[in-house]
């Protein structure tokens, strides 16, 4: 679909690039010759993505642990990315997100999508942003978000509210950053299945056989689609597209509309195991978290 070169000489930074469809996005980038910066919030994650897509690809990427919520992590991960070369481009995919009734959710609950969705691709952007205004180079930035920014979707407020913000973040700075050469498009994606998504969107057994069925196509998204959108819209061939969000759902919300309506029909039971589910993945991510922090504490 491209020449194995279509990227070649670009520097990309992708957040949340050591998992699901940052991981799948960093692959295809590095096999068509970009250079890429993955970041996220624990090291041994990015440490075994970097191992895995150098043995895949035969390029391996750099990184940087970093906690987009926090403007200094971020600034302190924009400059380590810079040292190795100046980027070309920003990958903005970081993201959480959970189901649950809005009257359900705490301030702590919607803050934890929040500060990582809207605040941390505003800090992340205004980061490189600057930097390239300052050393007068082009640019080119690509957020993931979603087609609930068009139709609204219940159980998912604090990720629709964000992503809205980060769609509309697109197109105000297509129009004020297009006179410094600096590009932003987004992207969004119906449903990639990955695990963590899965098991705090869709827990219970066979998650998404509904959406398979209301597709027009009949079934999900592959992950390579995902990528090679990502890589036209980095690729200098489209240097005047900007300030767009293409959907690429198989035509899920034109042909359904809002996502998770379904849940409209669930018990006060069903929730209640929903929210067990999504608590023991949430533990488990938070162990794993705990013993790297342990181990970054052990003297060598």
């Amino acid at each position: 679909m491209f020449c194995p070169d279509v990227l070649k000489g670009q520097r990309i930074l992708v957040t949340g690039g050591g998992t699901g469809l940052g991981r799948a996005m960093s692959e295809r980038l590095l096999e068509l010759g970009a250079q890429v910066h993955i970041c996220g919030r624990r090291s041994s994650v990015l440490e075994e993505a970097a191992d895995s897509m150098e043995k895949l690809t035969g390029t391996r990427p750099t990184y940087s642990a970093c906690d987009l919520r926090d403007p200094a992590s971020v600034s302190a991960m924009v400059d380590e990315a810079w040292t190795h070369a100046p980027l070309t481009g920003l990958l903005n995919n970081a993201a959480g997100n959970f189901i649950s009734r809005t009257e359900d959710l705490s301030p702590r609950g919607f803050d934890a999508i929040a500060n990582t969705v809207f605040h941390g691709t505003f800090y992340v952007t205004h980061a490189v942003g600057k930097r390239w205004i300052a050393e007068k180079l082009p640019g080119s930035v690509v957020s993931i978000v979603v087609t609930w920014t068009r139709t609204g979707a219940p159980f998912v407020v604090p990720s629709a509210m964000s992503k809205a913000g980060v769609e509309t973040m697109t197109r105000s700075l297509a129009i004020e950053w297009g006179r410094y050469g600096i590009r932003l498009n987004a992207i969004a994606p119906g449903i990639f299945a990955t695990e963590g998504a899965t098991a705090r969107l869709r827990p219970g057994a066979d998650p998404h056989s509904r959406e398979r069925k209301g597709n027009p196509t009949g079934r999900l998204g592959e992950l390579p689609e995902l990528a090679n959108l990502a890589t036209f819209l980095f690729a200098d061939g489209c240097r005047w597209l900007t300030g767009e969000t293409i959907a690429i759902d198989g035509g899920q919300h034109l042909a359904q509309g809002a996502y998770f309506t379904d849940y409209l029909e669930w018990s006060d039971t069903q929730w209640a195991d929903a929210r067990e589910r999504i608590r023991e993945q949430n533990e488990k991510d938070k162990a794993m978290r705990t013993v790297e922090a342990a181990s970054d504490k052990v003297p060598t």
